[in-house]
């Protein structure tokens, strides 16, 4: 049995990856703040059913609070830190672009700090396909420069990259950065494109789309996503020296007019659209090589879009039931 720390432990990313750990025998310690980004009480239900295994345990803080991160590690013996706690949204960190510093920014370095001051060396923590901004060549390598990012939340993301390699440097920590490429599936928040559209849709309202439709993103199913990060942790566990930089995505890019065609044709309608213009912050797309992910961890995401849209709906259906 191993005891694994996961940061942001009750939204979509966390929860899922807790349910996988927890069958698998593991402890699992998770901390999550639950604000108000989204409603509330959706992480409430992603969390329901752990609180009957015995090998899970929630704290209600924030990882800004740096006493409370101090009392976590004091209390737990570690193994593992999977960091997924971050302010989300491209848009939104435009809004709020402090908010979005003092949470991804100074919350990851209490992150790291507790666990330099705790010889916790083992970490696994989130970054974004956003560092990759409007890189014009694809797909998108681990290997290119980017440092042309486009909205706050991407620059927060890089940033934690850098200062992550600062502690593998000195501290000799072992660390694997996932940028993660445009995560859907069950338990999905309600303000991204697949989730909102499918409710848009089966209530027959306007979809608005942003741009000409000809824009893309990797989109990657939860499952898969989920098993990146199982096997990035198993390789920080048994090699020293470890720092990477990893894609985790499906490397099919999806078009936004054929994403909204799939649901629409998986639920049996037809798509009323609403033509807007480009957000700031969007990227024109997203497409992730994978190669070093496959090489390294043994990554191998399995599910098709189509699939994991019929996946979504289905888990749709039966939560709003």
């Amino acid at each position: 049995m191993k005891t694994f720390f996961i940061t942001g432990g009750a939204g979509f990313i966390g929860s899922t990856l807790t349910e996988r750990l927890l069958q698998e025998g593991n402890k699992v310690i998770t901390i999550d703040n639950f604000c108000n980004y989204y409603a509330p009480e959706l992480k409430e239900k992603n969390i329901q059913p752990f609180f009957y295994n015995e090998n899970y345990k929630l704290y209600r803080k924030d990882i800004r609070n740096r006493e409370d991160i101090k009392k976590i590690f004091s209390e737990n013996q570690i193994d593992v830190i999977v960091h997924l706690a971050a302010m989300a949204g491209v848009r939104p960190s435009i809004e709020n672009p402090i908010y979005y510093q003092e949470v991804n920014g100074m919350g990851t370095q209490n992150i790291l700090e507790e666990a330099r001051l705790n010889n916790i060396k083992k970490l696994v923590m989130a970054s974004s396909s956003s560092v990759y901004g409007n890189t014009k060549e694809v797909p998108f390598k681990e290997d290119m420069v980017v440092d042309f990012a486009i909205s706050p939340y991407a620059a927060t993301k890089k940033a934690n990259e850098v200062m992550s390699h600062v502690y593998h440097k000195l501290f000799n920590m072992n660390i694997i950065m996932l940028r993660f490429f445009t995560v859907y599936g069950p338990k999905q928040r309600p303000d991204l494109a697949i989730n909102k559209f499918t409710r848009l849709m089966l209530k027959n309202e306007q979809i608005p789309m942003f741009g000409d439709g000809t824009n893309s993103r990797d989109y990657t199913y939860i499952d898969d996503i989920v098993d990146g990060i199982c096997k990035s942790c198993n390789y920080v566990m048994m090699n020293d020296n470890v720092y990477e930089i990893i894609n985790l995505g499906s490397s099919n890019p999806i078009c936004l007019k054929e994403m909204i065609n799939i649901i629409a044709k998986a639920l049996g309608v037809k798509p009323k659209i609403t033509q807007m213009r480009m957000q700031l912050g969007d990227v024109d797309r997203t497409y992730a090589n994978i190669n070093k992910a496959k090489s390294l961890l043994g990554y191998n995401p399995s599910i098709s879009f189509e699939q994991g849209i019929e996946k979504f709906i289905k888990w749709y259906k039966e939560s709003e039931g």
